[in-house]
């Protein structure tokens, strides 16, 4: 099977590790276009070396949509009526609107409150706010401070600039046996928010090089992109190319905590990224939510959206928009965990895993075969040999060429890598002979 040479290395703690890069990249100041997507990507690429940078000018439309300015952000300060900083975005990313257009003018409390934004709900969280294709601008802060600010005049300073400038983007393609691909996508667009931004990146870079270094059958597809407008624009410049090789992909989003695992569907529901998500975690996270792709509010969108209708899947751990913590301050790096994206690293491996040793396979003799004389059978007790026994000849009692590994799996009631591990014994005796790739 295929293997590329020079892999990037995966430690012994791949948690930790994938922590420490959410750690680095949680101070950058990111938005949909600019320095920060680009700093992003620089610190991808010294993972991942091969990844390929490109770029899309402002202004170029994009199926419905029109490619923004790119936005350029120096400092965002709220002064006080005693000349004291309220609001610095140096404390915290998350402080300006995104998107902010350039402002330094002085205003009254009351007038300043139709440009201040926070949750009343959560009094301590800093909310994020983005307004993308409206001009205007703003501060996010916690709504106790909020509450507490006197009256007086305050000076709005935000030093910005939206140029025509471009949007960037990134991929990384790791040929297989086949043409036929495996697409994961994950954005890197918001500013500081660690499940909902970082754990994605984090957890698509490490699959990137764990497929790097195992043999495989398909080419992978990797996509780092601005969300939304990243995954029309991908799709706008692949689309001929995605719809003919893409086999099976996920969205990768909200992947770092330790809450329950979450499930989204593609828009048709029976694609084989559906099903072997289905399956794997039903058998390793049975208390998992499986939502329905109405639903939906991430990439899936885009990737399975009427004329594009890719075979994408999200597995998630706390769906974005359904923890507390969402597009606020509060989803930072205690909410994610090593443990976290270990956990969400092996399921979405795991996955491959099932992708790549799927199949249909025939028996090649008539009648029940005797295991023992092939050395199948044990001659004396061992532990689950009972059970493995049974599953053999489960196997071999469905292999009829119509079933593939993950309903053989589910009909007799085992997990489709257990199963895959017993159909290549057989396989090796001769008993069984793949029928459809």
């Amino acid at each position: 099977m295929a293997m590329t040479t020079h892999s990037p290395m995966i430690g012994d703690n791949p948690g930790q590790e994938m922590h420490d890069l959410v750690r680095t990249l949680f101070p950058i100041c990111r938005s949909i276009t600019g320095p920060g997507i680009r700093e992003t990507l620089d610190i991808l690429t010294q993972h991942l070396p091969s990844l390929r940078r490109h770029q899309i000018a402002s202004g170029e439309q994009v199926f419905d949509w029109t490619v923004p300015p790119e936005w350029h952000i120096r400092s965002a300060k709220l002064i006080g009526p005693d000349g004291e900083v309220v609001v610095n975005m140096d404390d915290n990313n998350l402080h300006v609107v995104g998107y902010s257009i350039p402002v330094d003018r002085e205003l009254s409390l009351s007038e300043l409150q139709e440009h201040l934004y926070s949750l009343p709900d959560q009094p301590d969280a800093i909310p994020y706010v983005t307004s993308y294709y409206n001009r205007r601008w703003g501060f996010c802060l916690k709504h106790a401070q909020r509450k507490a600010l006197k009256p007086g005049t305050y000076r709005a300073m935000i030093d910005s600039d939206l140029i025509a400038g471009k949007l960037d983007y990134a991929d990384l393609v790791i040929p297989g046996e086949t043409e036929e691909e495996i697409f994961l996508s994950t954005y890197v667009c918001h500013p500081s928010m660690a499940n909902n931004e970082l754990s994605g990146p984090a957890v698509a870079t490490w699959l990137a090089k764990w497929v790097n270094s195992a043999p495989r059958r398909y080419t992978y597809r990797f996509v780092f992109i601005p969300e939304t407008i990243g995954s029309l624009v991908y799709i706008s410049r692949h689309l001929d190319h995605l719809r003919s090789r893409v086999k099976a992909g996920f969205n990768i989003s909200c992947v770092g905590d330790e809450r329950v695992y979450s499930f989204m569907p593609s828009r048709k529901g029976d694609s084989l990224s559906d099903r072997v998500a289905g399956h794997v975690l039903s058998n390793h996270a049975p208390s998992h939510i499986k939502y329905s792709f109405l639903e939906r509010g991430s990439d899936e969108r885009q990737y399975c959206a009427p004329g594009v209708d890719l075979p994408v899947a999200s597995i998630m751990r706390s769906k974005y928009g359904e923890y507390p913590e969402y597009h606020t301050s509060l989803d930072d790096l205690e909410l994610v965990t090593p443990r976290g994206l270990q956990g969400s690293y092996d399921v979405l491996r795991k996955c491959l895993r099932v992708i790549e040793a799927n199949g249909k396979w025939q028996t090649t003799v008539i009648g029940e075969p005797q295991l023992g004389k092939r050395g199948l059978y044990p001659t004396v007790s061992i532990p689950n040999g009972a059970r493995k026994v049974r599953n053999l000849m489960h196997v071999l009692a469905y292999c009829d060429g119509t079933r593939d590994l993950i309903e053989l799996a589910e009909t007799i009631g085992a997990d489709a890598l257990e199963v895959a591990d017993l159909v290549d014994q057989l396989v090796t005796h001769n008993l069984l002979q793949r029928v459809i790739r």
